[in-house]
């Protein structure tokens, strides 16, 4: 399997879910399995449905994470040697060249981004136009309304 970019942060918050998954989430179902099977006939029990459902769910999502979280790569950007480049986990601070708007983003690994959180997944368009990048330098994305250009204004490692 390939290994999994994480930062700092993403790699913990992978392991306090994995941790909720394994001692809350697991033992919930584990009781709502036998609640519903103390109620008789499994044929046509609705609740033991969704018992084993959700189960199903928790314990693929248990692998799923422990899986990620063997084949991370952890990388703290604050330790990074990158000369001024955009690499991942770099924090940057973009100019869109039509807008004027000012957006920052930190490119992160796949199952952190949130854009909403300004943390972009370092295989979307724009981080993968953005890598290698200086400041000063303008990254061309090609985006679903257009192509759209970004000045890179600023590239912290925190």
């Amino acid at each position: 399997m390939n290994k999994v970019p994480l930062t700092i942060n993403g790699a913990e918050r992978l392991r306090v879910e994995l941790h909720q998954l394994k001692t809350v989430d697991r033992p919930r179902v584990i009781a709502a399995i036998a609640e519903a099977r103390s109620h008789g006939d499994l044929s046509e029990n609705a609740e033991y449905d969704a018992a084993k459902e959700r189960q199903s769910f928790v314990e693929g999502r248990i692998k799923e994470v422990e899986g990620k979280l063997s084949n991370a790569q952890i990388i703290d950007p604050r330790l990074l040697d990158a000369d001024g480049r955009c690499v991942f986990g770099a924090t940057l601070d973009l100019e869109d060249q039509d807008s004027g708007m000012q957006v920052t983003y930190q490119i992160v690994g796949e199952d952190e981004a949130d854009i909403k959180a300004g943390k972009i997944s370092v295989n979307s368009p724009i981080a993968r136009a953005l890598i290698g990048k200086f400041s000063g330098d303008i990254a061309q994305v090609q985006a679903p309304g257009g192509l759209r250009e970004y000045e890179v204004l600023d590239i912290r490692y925190e």
